[in-house]
């Protein structure tokens, strides 16, 4: 289900995993639906388009969603801008209709990803056509698409798969050909065993597309974090990422479903990602849906759309319970990022004592990477961050597994994020 078009959207010009953007317009400028309106001339970023068609009345600092302020554009939406197709996504209007899977060639899918400024919708938004450039002496065998949601409460992949399997597929296998993998996998986990049936007889009835016909569905096991790419690699493939190192390190490209809607469709149609699928749910919410959701349409806008909150809402969440970021405000607008807003009541959200460290070892024997999460917890209250790195901190995929187990309720993964801001800074 479409979300309603906002009449103000607030675009930041950071959402990805990458370098911010430099707003291309200035205030008083008028923008249609699409337009390029931020980008950067560093490699890892993603540009930003506006998703209302309207004038350009702000460019400051606001809060984000996850916490800081960043530079952003707020655009006041007008009827007399009429939308505009194919804006800004490296190719010609007209050339959009002579495209196909066999005629488009891997330059011309990355250069249309970038334009779009693509992100792995997935919840990490890191910029796809990097992952789609991989480096010399990389050879890339398989794409691994991820059909897991990536934690309790979110469904939006779910509904994506089942209203979108031609786009996903379609999506996937342009991901192959500009890697030049000739193997494609879609994980998905058992408890959508309708959504593994849609995939399937999607994959079936287009033979004659004659590329990748090796695509295959492989049905996981229903646990958390089976959407990590990591751990989603070693469940399919067995494959295991060193440490340190990333999926292309052992021959494998891993995509979200929804990223490889996106890319189908800033390929085919000149579509830039101004929208995404968004999760709204929780006890706090009064009507819980799946939205297509406009980037930069506020929080307070969409929850509003469900019928607003409950009595006994307590608290915000952006994202799922477990990696989730908690939210100050409902005046922070949908990110690329934004694959959940989880509203919890109070008896929900527990304020628990922490003890000491007892040894007990839940945490190693639940941590999906291997680590020794209380080890690394202990290194970055402390300061010892090279000790940090040589036992793995990096590798941490930041998933809440240990601090779900541990009876002293030791705040790890908080000490591991604040671990690895710290070595960004000091590396920069």
């Amino acid at each position: 289900m479409a979300a309603a078009v906002p009449q103000r959207v607030v675009i930041a010009l950071h959402q990805n995993l990458g370098a911010s953007c430099e707003p291309l317009v200035k205030v008083g400028d008028l923008v249609v639906e699409g337009q390029k309106i931020g980008e950067t001339s560093k490699f890892i970023s993603a540009a930003v388009h506006s998703s209302i068609s309207g004038k350009v009345t702000k460019i400051e600092k606001l809060p984000h969603p996850c916490g800081v302020n960043v530079l952003s554009i707020i655009i006041e939406g007008q009827e007399v801008l009429s939308p505009k197709s194919g804006v800004d996504t490296g190719h010609r209007t007209s050339d959009l209709g002579q495209r196909t899977l066999d005629n488009v060639a891997p330059d011309e899918i990355r250069s249309a990803v970038k334009e779009a400024g693509i992100v792995g919708l997935g919840g990490a938004a890191f910029p796809t056509h990097v992952k789609l450039t991989p480096p010399a002496g990389k050879n890339i065998d398989t794409i691994l698409i991820n059909g897991c949601e990536c934690e309790p409460y979110i469904t939006a992949d779910h509904r994506v798969m089942l209203e979108k399997a031609r786009e996903v597929v379609l999506g996937s296998k342009l991901v192959a050909k500009a890697c030049g993998a000739n193997r494609v996998i879609f994980g998905v986990e058992s408890n959508k065993k309708d959504a593994i049936k849609v995939l399937r007889d999607e994959i079936r009835r287009n033979p004659e597309d004659g590329l990748y016909d090796g695509i295959e569905v492989i049905e996981l096991e229903t646990k958390y974090p089976q959407g990590g790419e990591k751990v989603l690699i070693k469940a399919t493939l067995d494959r295991e990422v060193p440490s340190g190192g990333l999926p292309l390190d052992v021959g494998v490209v891993v995509a979200n479903v929804g990223t490889c809607v996106a890319i189908s469709e800033a390929v085919f149609i000149g579509q830039p990602l101004i929208k995404r699928v968004v999760t709204v749910t929780g006890s706090g919410i009064k009507e819980p849906k799946n939205l297509l959701v406009r980037i930069g349409t506020s929080f307070k806008d969409i929850i509003d759309q469900c019928g607003g909150l409950t009595a006994d809402a307590y608290q915000v969440i952006m994202g799922g319970p477990m990696m989730g970021v908690a939210q100050a405000s409902l005046d922070v607008p949908i990110v690329k990022a934004t694959s959940c807003i989880l509203v919890l009541n109070k008896k929900e959200v527990s304020q628990e004592k922490i003890y000491p460290c007892i040894k007990c070892g839940n945490c190693i024997d639940n941590c999906p990477m291997n680590l020794v999460p209380t080890k690394l917890a202990a290194y970055a209250e402390y300061d010892k961050y090279s000790e940090f790195e040589e036992w793995g901190g990096q590798d941490c995929m930041e998933c809440g597994s240990c601090v779900y187990v541990c009876p002293a309720k030791i705040p790890i993964v908080q000490w591991i994020k604040l671990a690895k801001l710290k070595l960004r800074q000091m590396k920069e």
